[in-house]
C-alpha cells in the first residue's frame, strides 16, 4: 500500500508542477501583453483583444486538460498499485527494447 501512496504522491507532484509552469507562463504572457499595450497605444488595442482571447483560450484548455487527465492518472495509479510485478516486468521489457535499439545505432 505504501508504494501506491508514493506513486500517487509522485503523480500529483508531476501534475502540479506542469500546471504551475503553465500558469506561470500565462501570467508572464499577461504581464508582457499589458506592457506591450502601454507601449503601442491605441493602435495595439485590436492586437491586445486578440491576445486576451488567446490567453483565455489557453486557460480554458488548461482546465479541460486537468479534467481529462485526472481519470487517466487515477487508472494508472490503480493499475500500478494492484499489479506491481507486472509493472516492473513491462518497464524492464521496455528498457531492454530501448537499450537494444540504442545499441544498434552505435
Amino acid at each position: 500500500m505504501a508504494r501506491k501512496t508514493a506513486a500517487q504522491a509522485h503523480g500529483e507532484q508531476i501534475k502540479d508542477q506542469a500546471f504551475s509552469e503553465l500558469q506561470a507562463l500565462i501570467e508572464q504572457s499577461e504581464k508582457l501583453l499589458n506592457d506591450a499595450a502601454s507601449l503601442v497605444g491605441e493602435e495595439g488595442e485590436g492586437l491586445r483583444e486578440q491576445l486576451d482571447a488567446k490567453l483565455k483560450q489557453a486557460r480554458d484548455g488548461l482546465t479541460t486538460l486537468g479534467n481529462r487527465a485526472q481519470p487517466v492518472v487515477e487508472a494508472t495509479q490503480t493499475y500500478i498499485g494492484g499489479h506491481p510485478w507486472q509493472t516492473v516486468a513491462i518497464s524492464a521489457g521496455f528498457g531492454l527494447v530501448v537499450g537494444l535499439l540504442l545499441g544498434r545505432r552505435d
